[in-house]
């Protein structure tokens, strides 16, 4: 399985981004995907994270009425509409994939992408 995460930029404090993850190659029957985060000097944290249907989606305290995690099965990718961002959601942002349902916890993740840096200048 390869995941690649795009969409990453340079914006200003208040603007928008959308992050993809597309996969490719043999994976899970049912795939949830979660979008986690690591700003430098600190612990990669849970972003957002949606199951094979779409319907349960998980998100963090912080980013909760602000990120919209969507996905469209017949092209294998999952986005993360990322509006009203903070400086503070500066990080590199991957997306990873595990077996049937969505997940908080980053040790339950099996594939992980190369991640996509988000820089938010205020």
């Amino acid at each position: 399985v390869q995941l690649q995460a795009s969409g990453g930029g340079l914006v200003q404090a208040g603007g928008s981004l959308r992050l993809s993850c597309a996969a490719s190659g043999r994976t899970f029957s049912s795939p949830a995907v979660g979008w986690f985060r690591q700003a430098p000097g600190q612990e990669r944290e849970f972003v957002a994270a949606i199951n094979w249907s779409g319907m349960v989606t998980y998100y963090a305290d912080s980013v909760k009425g602000r990120f919209t995690i969507s996905r469209d099965n017949a092209k294998n990718t999952v986005y993360l509409q990322m509006n009203s961002l903070k400086p503070e959601d500066t990080a590199v942002y991957y997306c990873a994939v595990r077996a049937y349902s969505a997940s908080y916890s980053k040790s339950d993740y099996t594939y992980w992408g190369q991640g996509t840096l988000v820089t938010v200048s205020s």
